[in-house]
């Protein structure tokens, strides 16, 4: 029963983040995203949003653009948009 649940929890949450983001390393924002929506799928490739992405680090989850000044602001932030 408790895996059931965690599939359904994880493909309530769409996450992505861009390899190509010159603010956030896909290494270390990988497993903080993934310890605040275990078992979600996050699709890691460009998102064609280039001008925010110059400036500051993003995550885009659950069909919103979040960003931040720092990698973990936009976590802490992207935080609380995960649905459980």
């Amino acid at each position: 029963m408790e895996t059931i649940d965690r599939e359904r929890v994880a493909s309530r949450n769409d996450i992505r983040i861009c390899d190509k983001c010159k603010h956030i390393r896909v290494k270390s924002m990988l497993p903080k995203l993934q310890k605040i929506a275990p078992g979600t799928e996050i699709k890691v490739a460009c998102k064609s949003y280039c001008g925010p992405c110059a400036r500051k680090a993003f995550v885009f989850i659950n069909g919103r653009y979040v960003t931040a000044p720092t990698e973990d602001e936009a976590i802490e932030i992207a935080s609380k948009y995960v649905k459980s």
